[in-house]
């Protein structure tokens, strides 16, 4: 059988990095970190034999996308983020201080107690998953660089690894700014590693 390794990257660091703010559909650029993280990510990338490279449509990913040389990467509109709804640009602390129960619903559940006027947690996980079959397909035999966001990457791990949803906070607690995570398609989809820093 001919397997296909997807490299996923966290793009590079922005401003609402430190302290964390929800980071959806809101179009934050890079700050002066993630533009080095992004060149890292660049250097590491270009002696990896990449046949193709991908990105979501938000800025912050096709800058972190933008700093590899010799691909043009695609962009595509189902990589984005998940939409944090009323949680956008806001701490979790700012969010307890206004709304303690809807915080511990989503601590408790982040799929069924996902913010109030966001994007359910399984629809990203499907729609992120499609993207990266027909990548796949596409470039069968070869290695993808797709860069991404933080909470569609963790969807994508644990629905591939057959973990709830609902546990991704949990069982996937951390994926830094420009770090990576590899997989190898097609079914089933394999993880060969996590959260690595370039």
């Amino acid at each position: 059988m001919t397997t296909t390794t997807v490299v996923l990257a966290r793009h590079g660091r922005t401003a609402w990095h430190q302290p964390t703010r929800y980071t959806g559909r809101s179009d934050v650029p890079l700050d002066e970190v993630g533009v080095t993280q992004a060149a890292e990510l660049a250097r590491w990338a270009g002696g990896q034999g990449f046949a193709a490279l991908a990105c979501s449509h938000l800025v912050r990913a096709r800058q972190t996308a933008a700093a590899v040389d010799g691909l043009t990467a695609l962009v595509d509109p189902r990589l984005r983020e998940l939409d944090f709804g009323v949680a956008e640009g806001h701490t979790l602390a700012e969010l307890r201080a206004t709304d303690e129960a809807m915080v511990a619903r989503f601590e408790a559940d982040p799929v069924a107690g996902h913010f109030p006027g966001g994007e359910p947690p399984g629809e990203a996980a499907e729609r992120g998953l499609a993207a990266l079959h027909e990548l796949a397909a596409a470039h069968g035999g070869q290695r993808i660089l797709v860069v991404a966001h933080s909470t569609l990457i963790r969807l994508v791990v644990c629905a591939v690894l057959g973990v709830p949803l609902s546990e991704y906070r949990r069982r996937l607690p951390v994926l830094d700014p420009a770090a990576t995570v590899t997989l190898r398609f097609p079914e089933p989809v394999g993880l060969l590693s996590y959260n690595v820093s370039r």
